[in-house]
């Protein structure tokens, strides 16, 4: 690895029926799957879907301002997304599909467009899901 800026770390223990927490204690959550017993009891329980959704939007949202900014542009955005589990009909198991929803005001809608486009080819998470995960992106 080159250049590295910043490392953050988290360490899950009993998978998707478990917890997780990161390094420096900020993050720390009981997690289980959905529909299950042990998320019904857990008031704040989530999931990895959960967390990688919170992540993403956070991350495509700075992306989205940065290319905003870089073009003089202000806006107030709004990124959500929403993260599906999928069976895998490929090998029988399971992945992910990830539709990114964008929302901003203080430009037109062709230019928003243009924007989550560009946005979508810098965010750091849009480039390590790109050829391996399905991301939609629509625009509000």
């Amino acid at each position: 690895m080159s250049d590295v800026l910043f490392t953050s770390s988290a360490t899950a223990h009993g998978g998707r029926e478990g917890k997780v927490e990161s390094s420096d204690g900020v993050v720390s959550f009981e997690t289980a799957m959905p529909g299950t017993p042990r998320a019904k009891e857990l008031e704040n329980g989530t999931n990895p879907e959960q967390l990688f959704a919170a992540g993403y939007a956070a991350c495509f949202d700075g992306a989205l301002n940065l290319v905003a900014k870089k073009e003089r542009i202000r806006l107030d955005t709004e990124t959500t997304a929403n993260v599906s589990l999928l069976k895998d009909p490929s090998d029988g198991g399971f992945k992910i599909a990830v539709k990114l929803q964008v929302k901003g005001s203080g430009t037109d809608q062709e230019k928003l467009e243009e924007l989550v486009q560009k946005a979508h080819q810098v965010c750091p998470y849009s480039k390590a899901t790109r050829g391996n995960v399905d991301v939609e992106l629509e625009v509000l």
